[in-house]
């Protein structure tokens, strides 16, 4: 299986297993509870590095995770109010195995990860999920249309889409089906 190379790679793929556990500290200020137990139950905001909440998150919800859907930085060569998303390559590269590997962790068996992504990253992206989920554990590549019409631009062609890539984590994953209905199947205007 091909593997994606770059020059810190080599520690950058041991950097999970060197997060240190931080213990989760509710927060009843910031909690939402609501009449109905089932709204609201259950559910956490954690505030703080994501990929130390991520491994804070195994000790209890290890290989219990449904389905994971993330929408990392797309690395655009863009400044942002609350973050830069101008990396160096190998720096995006070092900053997304460590978390796709403790997400991974969090997977139930029948579980399944949703990553959204341009073209700016995705295409590595995608060797790097093959990689920590496995290739045959490739669900499907979803195209996400950003617009519905085209730009015209004289410089370049335009990009009107988004890629999410699906992976599970074992290669008999199912799908959750819904039934169809006659409203479903009927064409859309």
């Amino acid at each position: 299986m091909p593997t994606l190379s770059w020059l810190t790679r080599d520690k950058d793929v041991k950097i999970a297993d060197a997060v240190a556990y931080r213990l989760l500290e509710k927060d009843d200020g910031l909690s939402f509870r609501h009449e109905d137990s089932a709204v609201g139950g259950g559910n956490m905001l954690i505030q703080g590095d994501n990929l130390e909440a991520l491994k804070s998150l195994l000790p209890y919800y290890r290989g219990q995770v449904k389905c994971i859907y993330i929408d990392p930085p797309y690395n655009t060569r863009s400044a942002f109010e609350h973050y830069d998303d101008n990396l160096e390559h190998s720096q995006w590269l070092a900053m997304i195995w460590p978390r796709l590997v403790l997400l991974r962790e969090l997977l139930a068996e029948d579980g399944s990860i949703w990553v959204s992504i341009d073209d700016n990253e995705g295409h590595y992206l995608k060797v790097i999920m093959d990689e920590v989920f496995g290739r045959r554990n490739f669900i499907d590549t979803v195209i996400w249309e950003k617009s519905d019409s085209p730009r015209n631009s004289a410089r370049q062609l335009s990009s009107d889409h988004d890629f999410i890539f699906g992976y599970s984590k074992r290669e008999d994953w199912v799908p959750l089906r819904l039934p169809r209905t006659e409203a479903a199947n009927a064409p859309r205007q």
